[in-house]
């Protein structure tokens, strides 16, 4: 399974493939607008939101709600076009071509580096395709994914851990069904009350100081079948897939899966997970500090997945920079943003973690319609450990 998505912030639209599903998967616009809709969600977003409906058009691959195994591809308009036509063109010839042009970089955002590296003196060609507004198509096409991993009764779920030094303690629930709809109810999408108050606080800061803030958010899945990835070969570890699809997610700064950093200061006698025998005879584990994972592989008990992002680059009251037309010492360029963006970004988590497993399961058990591969699963998991 792969997918591609196409498009920038502010130009005509958002365009995503996704490939190598199974046939027969039903399908709906409605479900993937559902989480698109979540997605905007969150308290510290910007005015962007209030514009923007994302309602989705399926352009190929699903025929009366029911895919049919060749690529899917879904386009979400951006309804700010509108007010940028002039400037986002794509025909030669413009009228205005400085129109909106950013001479001067933002810290921390790719703007320099992609403007030396595409030869661009105007960096707005970068950061429209460096924003996050792409996120909204892999919310999307990671929504197709979701639908198949539910099929096989796989749920997948996040919650806002910290904002700023705003810290929710509350442990990990220990059922995570319908976890989605309390973090939800959540402006923060956090579980604890005096938690979510003193996160809005540090946003609220992080506002009237013209500046952003960041957190750190968790992602679990339940339901997994063992013995998802391999140990075999390298980009086959369900870590290095989560390494690679996290971090790939704009601002994200670090990943941990279970105990994370905190394995390398505890003794292996409290990191390793303890076996034993159940009632029924078969093997399991007391504990899950391996969050879900061992060896590449998973073991069947919850995924728990941790990332760290940092503040939006983009900020009102900006930071020294350098104008690139003069070469002169500038304030950096402000853009339309975010103060923060992490419990949207939790959402767009689960769609990353989405990705993953359904292209684990699709390794494993293979299969052209949505009935071989249900009936693999079944035969797998009567085979206990």
């Amino acid at each position: 399974m792969r997918f591609l998505t196409a498009g920038e912030s502010h130009g005509k639209a958002l365009v995503g493939i996704i490939e190598g599903l199974p046939s027969g998967l039903e399908i709906t616009s409605e479900q993937i607008h559902a989480e698109l809709k979540r997605r905007k969600m969150g308290y510290g977003r910007g005015s962007r939101q209030k514009i923007e409906s994302d309602q989705l058009e399926i352009l190929t691959g699903i025929r009366h709600g029911k895919s049919l195994g060749s690529p899917i591809t879904l386009m979400i308009k951006n309804q700010d076009f509108k007010n940028w036509g002039e400037i986002m063109q794509s025909e030669p010839d413009p009228s205005n071509p400085d129109a909106r042009k950013v001479d001067i970089p933002r810290p921390g955002h790719a703007d320099l580096i992609g403007g030396v590296k595409y030869h661009f003196s105007d960096m707005r060609n970068v950061l429209e395709r460096a924003s996050a507004r792409e996120t909204a198509m892999r919310v999307g096409l990671g929504t197709i994914a979701r639908i198949f991993l539910d099929s096989f009764g796989i749920e997948v779920s996040s919650r806002v851990v910290g904002i700023g030094s705003a810290v929710d303690a509350a442990p990990m629930p220990s059922d995570l069904t319908d976890l989605n709809k309390t973090t939800d109810a959540s402006p923060v999408r956090c579980l604890d009350k005096n938690s979510e108050k003193e996160m809005i606080a540090e946003i609220d800061s992080a506002r009237d100081n013209g500046d952003s803030v960041g957190g750190t958010f968790e992602v679990y899945a339940s339901g997994v079948p063992h013995s998802l990835g391999s140990y075999v070969h390298w980009d086959r570890r369900i870590e290095a897939k989560v390494g690679s699809h996290f971090l790939s997610l704009n601002a994200i700064k670090g990943v941990e899966i279970g105990l994370g950093s905190k394995s390398a200061i505890l003794p292996g006698s409290q990191v390793h997970d303890e076996m034993k025998l159940s009632d029924s005879g078969e093997v399991e584990f007391c504990t899950n500090k391996t969050g879900g994972i061992i060896g590449g592989m998973t073991s069947g008990d919850p995924i728990v997945i941790r990332a760290f992002m940092k503040p939006i680059a983009t900020l009102m009251t900006p930071l020294g920079s350098v104008d690139l037309s003069n070469r002169s010492n500038a304030k950096a360029h402000v853009e339309r943003s975010d103060y923060c963006a992490v419990p949207a970004a939790a959402v767009i988590g689960e769609s990353l973690l989405c990705f993953i497993l359904a292209e684990s399961i699709l390794e494993k058990f293979g299969g052209d319609s949505m009935e071989e591969i249900k009936s693999r699963i079944d035969s797998w998991k009567e085979r206990s450990l």
